[in-house]
């Protein structure tokens, strides 16, 4: 089968090995020309026989959307357009509503695996129509780990975006999780091999996960995190995920804290517990640190 891919980054370019070394074709660009097959997106269409599938896997946002749009000038009735980058849900209906009257289907696809997934695979969560489902289905399942995992056909436009959200927002709840446990473990005076501690969670433990691995790999490379700084980013889907909690009115202790925290974590001296200093200050005599 043959694919168009639309960027080729740290992401990107993983797949594109992966889906090659299962066989298909991949025509990538990338707007580094070092990294692309072709020159521009009118070139990558001209390669492909109809119908054709194009997957971009670009940053959320305007460049998702402008290449979505060029590629609704270029593509024809029939040819599919996937968005696999992490772009909001709801975005999604009105994109397969904007392309329906030229014919181009549409599907967007939440892609887990990070720059583990060339080897490891890639779990997926697809959002659209069954059958425009099949047409990408080989490709889906080059991407995927093996056996019967990894790969889910998660309901209509915008259920995999939606899927890939909430996968996020869990993976915040544990990281936090992993790192509160960590942070307990050096404060602590009886433990004196923090590093070996995790690395015997890894296996025969309720709380042994890939996130746990990857931990205990960090440790491995630097024992006390000496080299990093305990600032934390966020990309969307953690806001997302609680926007939704609010709206559906389902409790998300862990979810909302995990979010909070990272936030807490870009202050360098956080007003609010200046706030919480003072009061005690206030009303207890407590002492304050100047």
């Amino acid at each position: 089968m043959q694919l168009g891919l639309i960027g080729l980054g740290r992401m990107g370019g993983n797949m594109r090995d992966r889906i090659r070394a299962a066989g298909h074709e991949v025509v990538g660009y990338d707007h580094h020309p070092e990294n692309s097959d072709v020159a521009n997106l009118a070139e990558m269409v001209s390669k492909l026989a109809a119908p054709r599938v194009v997957w971009t896997m670009v940053p959320a946002g305007k460049i998702t959307e402008d290449a979505i749009n060029e590629l609704a000038g270029l593509l024809e009735p029939g040819d599919v357009i996937i968005d696999g980058g992490n772009s909001k849900f709801t975005d999604d209906g009105p994109r397969a509503e904007r392309l329906k009257p030229k014919g181009i289907k549409y599907l967007d696809v939440g892609v887990s695996g990070g720059i583990w997934g060339k080897d490891n695979g890639y779990a997926l969560m697809v959002g659209g129509d069954a059958e425009d489902v099949a047409k990408a289905q080989p490709i889906f399942d080059a991407l995927k780990p093996a056996g019967e995992f990894g790969f889910a056909h998660a309901g209509t436009h915008g259920a995999g975006h939606y899927a890939k959200m909430i996968h996020n927002g869990i993976e915040y709840g544990m990281m936090q999780a992993y790192g509160e446990g960590y942070e307990i473990l050096i404060a602590s005076e009886l433990v004196h091999n923090v590093p070996a501690v995790i690395k015997s969670w890894r296996e025969g433990s309720v709380v042994k996960s890939w996130l746990l691995d990857l931990l205990d790999r960090a440790l491995d490379e630097d024992p006390t995190l000496s080299g990093l700084k305990g600032y934390v980013d966020d990309t969307g889907e953690g806001r997302w995920t609680v926007d939704e909690a609010i709206r559906l009115a389902v409790p998300a202790h862990v979810l909302a804290a995990s979010i909070f925290n990272r936030f807490e974590s870009r202050q360098d001296d956080s007003p609010a517990m200046k706030a919480v200093a003072a009061l005690r200050q206030q009303f207890g005599g407590h002492a304050v640190k100047r």
